[in-house]
């Protein structure tokens, strides 16, 4: 979807760090370097015996490297390995990886903050020299890899449009030295030509020339650098890597004209882009977000798949995710996304690489953060999961308890019951099924609510004959309270009383109805950006970019919407700097 390469991703953009100075090359350190490792840029060295043996048509090969992870944060960073918050990638990590079944792994790197001046280009040899150590512990592992040249994309390959010669000459020095460096690599190492290429001031039409010209004169260099390069399988990209359809045809237009059966398109995913970053009220993976991602894997399959191309996608995952599991999109409508990508991709027959920038997997403790998510995406590898219309069913604090029903989804399989911990709940007595309705039943829910004390008192699972158990969480709720503060447009927090309720989406809009804020063609705001909550604190979160882009003086109504049901009104007025909060 267009709108979704638009917006710039803090795990990637990063804006305010500054590239560093170029490096300059030591003599002794590169004598050094040579006698070490011979020669920069032509190892010799004897390669991972244990890489995978790749098939010789692309297609199968493709097929074998499903499914994929991204080392994302690590190579990328700028400007240096651990700049953006991750550990030193080590051997172990390769290890875990593919202990944990993924049988490919995308290692974006950052060229830009290791490369000398103008005409040569030249890239640090200790810098290619860790690029290939971790290369080769993936190789070691069994893996595929896929290398690339990454947040040099919107560094200064954007500029081509404007600076055409010397973006195009320090892009052809580039990827000369990675092909001369690497070409003696297994062929299990694939080179792909830009992530999400841009291009500043230029028509559509211009940018796809200028594609084209990049993804051919890669296609030249690897090809005539020898070695292991003359077969190896090369990744080419739309624009953004965005899966429009004129950008396919693109793409495939210059893979048909290159003539060569050893190449495969690349594209990225991050779903529906409302729903992926809870905006406009997006908050659940309902017909819209469904359709856009059976949509997209249409298309990429009549576009390239059904002429004999294959494609991966080299990068997917939940926006909102990469703030964290509280990153805006509710947990079990993620799930729900998962299920379905990994459904589309394994009836595709496409390779997919989860973009991981440290929010799935800890590179320090070895662990997923959420290991039921986790678990999830392995599924949908191999098998479709059943899910119910929500993961949670609330229950008040006080008063009396009624029945409540969800609508059941098994795709495909067949619905086995109810369990808690170790024990089932009994049909009948606790639930009853009438098609695909479940209703827990009033005696059953107020037995798990315990003393209704707010927060989760129950954890269900719905199980099915195939795939991951749908948890139920039964919750007990209060209405959530916001209470009236004052502070500035630089730092304001709404002091709030969850009680148990989870926070939705919020609305903000003017006393005519229309929208307020930095989204102005919804009233309702995007989670993590306009607001966020904080349920240890017991505040929301109210940052200065959403604030200063209301009316000064004018009063703004704020509307919380939780997942209860329930909602809360809240009045937000910014005077200059300050800013005042009430409840009416």
């Amino acid at each position: 979807m267009k709108a979704q390469q638009q917006v710039p991703r803090h795990r990637r953009r990063r804006l305010g760090l500054v590239v560093g100075t170029p490096l300059a090359l030591v003599s002794a350190g590169v004598l050094a370097y040579g006698a070490v490792f011979g020669t920069f840029g032509d190892d010799s060295r004897p390669k991972a015996s244990a890489a995978p043996r790749v098939p010789d048509d692309a297609t199968a090969a493709v097929a074998a490297m499903q499914p994929g992870w991204n080392l994302g944060n690590s190579l990328d960073a700028t400007p240096d390995e651990t700049s953006w918050g991750m550990p030193r990638v080590t051997k172990a990590l390769m290890d875990e990886i593919r202990a944990q079944g993924f049988h490919s792994v995308r290692i974006p790197v950052t060229w830009s903050a290791h490369q000398g001046a103008a005409p040569d280009y030249t890239i640090d040899p200790a810098y290619v020299s860790r690029v290939r150590q971790v290369v080769d512990w993936a190789l070691d592992d069994g893996l595929y890899v896929m290398l690339d040249v990454h947040h040099d994309s919107w560094q200064w390959v954007k500029k081509m449009s404007t600076e055409h010669d010397q973006v195009l000459a320090r892009y052809r020095a580039t990827w000369s030295q990675i092909a001369k460096a690497f070409r003696n690599e297994p062929a299990a190492l694939l080179f792909e030509s830009v992530n999400e290429p841009q291009f500043d001031e230029a028509s559509a039409a211009r940018r796809a020339e200028l594609l084209h010209e990049l993804n051919t004169s890669f296609h030249d260099i690897v090809r005539g650098s020898g070695g292991g390069n003359a077969q190896r399988l090369l990744v080419l990209p739309t624009i953004g890597d965005t899966p429009d359809q004129g950008l396919m045809d693109d793409l495939a237009t210059t893979i048909r004209s290159l003539h060569d059966t050893r190449l495969v398109a690349s594209v990225h995913y991050y779903g529906y882009y409302p729903f992926s970053v809870n905006v406009a009220g997006q908050t659940r993976f309902d017909g819209a977000a469904q359709a856009d991602l059976a949509k997209v894997f249409k298309r990429v399959h009549d576009t390239f798949l059904a002429r004999g191309i294959p494609t991966v996608f080299g990068e997917y995952g939940v926006l909102g995710y990469d703030f964290g599991p509280s990153g805006g999109v509710e947990r079990g409508e993620m799930l729900k996304y998962f299920e379905a990508f990994g459904a589309a991709a394994r009836t595709r027959g496409v390779a997919t690489f989860l973009w991981d920038n440290g929010s799935f997997f800890d590179r320090t403790s070895m662990k997923w953060h959420d290991p039921g998510l986790f678990q999830q995406i392995r599924s949908s590898w191999t098998t479709t999961s059943g899910a119910a219309s929500s993961d949670m069913v609330f229950v008040p604090g006080a008063g009396p308890v009624t029945d409540r029903t969800l609508t059941l989804n098994p795709n495909g399989a067949a619905f086995r019951g109810l369990r808690q911990g170790g024990t089932d709940l009994v049909k009948g007595r606790d639930y009853t099924l009438s098609g695909n309705r479940l209703t827990l039943k009033a005696a059953a829910l107020n037995r798990l609510a315990g003393d209704r004390s707010h927060g989760v008192h129950a954890r269900l699972q719905a199980r099915f004959s195939r795939g991951v158990p749908w948890s139920i969480s039964v919750i007990a709720f209060r209405p959530p309270v916001l209470s009236a503060t004052t502070g500035t447009s630089g730092s304001f927090r709404i002091p709030s009383r969850f009680s148990g309720d989870v926070l939705a989406t919020m609305q903000a809009t003017y006393p005519d109805g229309t929208p307020a804020g930095p989204t102005t063609w919804s009233s309702y705001q995007q989670f993590n950006t306009a607001f966020s909550p904080d349920y240890t604190k017991n505040l929301v979160s109210l940052p200065s970019a959403f604030l200063n882009a209301f009316k000064d003086g004018t009063r703004v109504k704020l509307t919380f919407h939780f997942w209860s049901g329930t909602t809360a009104t809240y009045y937000v007025t910014r005077s200059g700097t300050s800013v005042t909060g009430t409840t009416a």
